[in-house]
């Protein structure tokens, strides 16, 4: 019995003296610029940074692109003052329709991300 307490004791001893080893946090910060230096070594990628924004941006932006190209190409073919702003009217409800299927995707991926 006196043996085991000992040990205990010895091993007590261990773990407290590492925890006051001050080249502890020193370590970690390395380790950790180390980890950052490397995350910044890699290349900027447009498509990565662009796969980062929530759904809820992009699909109504989507809309908003595809607005302006129905505004400038719709007075072409239908010629009537009310071409544009029927091309805006368009052009609001792509931007509505794209915030609504932007969320539900945001939805959709929270889930999926909640289930794993």
């Amino acid at each position: 019995m006196p043996e085991s307490e000992s040990e205990r004791l010895k091993r007590l001893r261990q773990k407290q003296l590492a925890d006051r080893d001050p080249l502890i946090k020193q370590r970690q910060f390395q380790r950790n610029s180390v980890i950052k230096e490397k995350r910044m070594r890699k290349p900027f990628s447009f498509k990565k940074a662009w796969g980062d924004i929530p759904h809820s941006i992009r699909m109504p932006f989507y809309g908003l692109l595809i607005g302006v190209l129905v505004i400038v190409i719709l007075p072409g073919f239908w010629r009537s003052p009310y071409a544009i702003f029927a091309g805006a009217g368009f052009t609001l409800l792509l931007i509505i329709f794209g915030f609504i299927t932007g969320n539900s995707l945001d939805l959709r991926d929270n889930i999926r991300k909640h289930i794993k």
